[in-house]
């Protein structure tokens, strides 16, 4: 990319099996801090990329929180099993997995490759209230995405992390082949996100995408862009403006279906090319 900071890399490598085959390529998407628009970006570039002809898997790993269901319009009441399930050994990982093709590809879901798959946690208080009193075997999640790419036979595995550092989110940045970063133009945004590179530079992760969100017109988009690439001295793949369209939507459906010639959609379409780009299909 033309002018970018010294130091800065975006091909990543492509992990292959004993055999030499390609496997899934897993997309991290973490924010430092909550609120950044994570689980938005998160399913909104996962569209775009299964629209692209290929099979997609979004895992929502935000077990303390969950919510990325509501955007692919899928009733929790409905759900026989979730993340939460596979985790503490009640069913393997693909029965926890849904078919949201549907919901949001439209007619692209029945005539070509493009599939959608969800994997949600559970919105149960119960089964929040074990979580955070017990805890679970963070080594499972590993086991479960490198299954779920085999059994979907997935091209691409969004995991949509909860907010900051924990022991899941260390895991799930260690085993990605892209990681995408997510932050808003705010000081403390800044600094947390800052951890966040840090870590994923003493984990090797091939490829990194830093996402600016939320951001007001009028911002110099030149200067916010130079200050975050010299501060990182990782590329700003996108900067995505504050909308009303977005409020007005209210999570209720995937924007990119909505308004597919807004300025949010044109910046995250770039983003979804740069990562086929960087990360072909299996």
């Amino acid at each position: 990319m033309t002018g970018q900071p010294q130091g800065i890399a975006t091909t990543g490598r492509r992990r292959l099996d004993l055999t030499g085959t390609l496997l899934t390529t897993i997309i991290c998407t973490h924010s430092f801090r909550g609120g950044t628009g994570k689980s938005n970006v998160t399913a909104n570039l996962a569209v775009l990329i299964a629209k692209g002809g290929h099979r997609v898997g979004v895992i929502d790993t935000d077990i303390q929180s969950p919510g990325i269901h509501i955007l692919f319009r899928l009733d929790q009441k409905s759900l026989t099993y979730s993340l939460n399930d596979y985790l503490w050994g009640r069913c393997p990982i693909e029965s926890a997995a849904y078919d949201v093709s549907a919901n949001c590809l439209g007619e692209r879901s029945t005539n070509d490759r493009s599939r959608m798959f969800l994997i949600p946690s559970s919105l149960r208080p119960g089964e929040i209230a074990r979580v955070l009193r017990e805890g679970y075997d963070v080594s499972l999640l590993n086991d479960g995405l490198q299954e779920l790419g085999r059994k979907l036979q997935l091209d691409y595995l969004f995991i949509d992390t909860h907010p900051g550092v924990n022991e899941e989110t260390l895991l799930s940045i260690a085993v990605s082949d892209v990681l995408v970063l997510i932050m808003r133009p705010d000081q403390q945004d800044f600094h947390g996100t800052a951890v966040t590179v840090e870590l994923a530079r003493k984990l090797s992760v091939p490829s990194m995408f830093m996402i600016v969100n939320k951001v007001l017109q009028g911002m110099n988009l030149s200067d916010l862009r130079n200050h975050i690439e010299t501060l990182y001295k990782a590329e700003v793949s996108a900067i995505l403006p504050l909308n009303n369209e977005m409020v007005r939507l209210a999570s209720g459906d995937i924007f990119v279906n909505q308004y597919p010639q807004h300025p949010f959609t044109i910046e995250l379409e770039h983003v979804a090319r740069r990562i086929a780009a960087d990360q072909p299909p299996a």
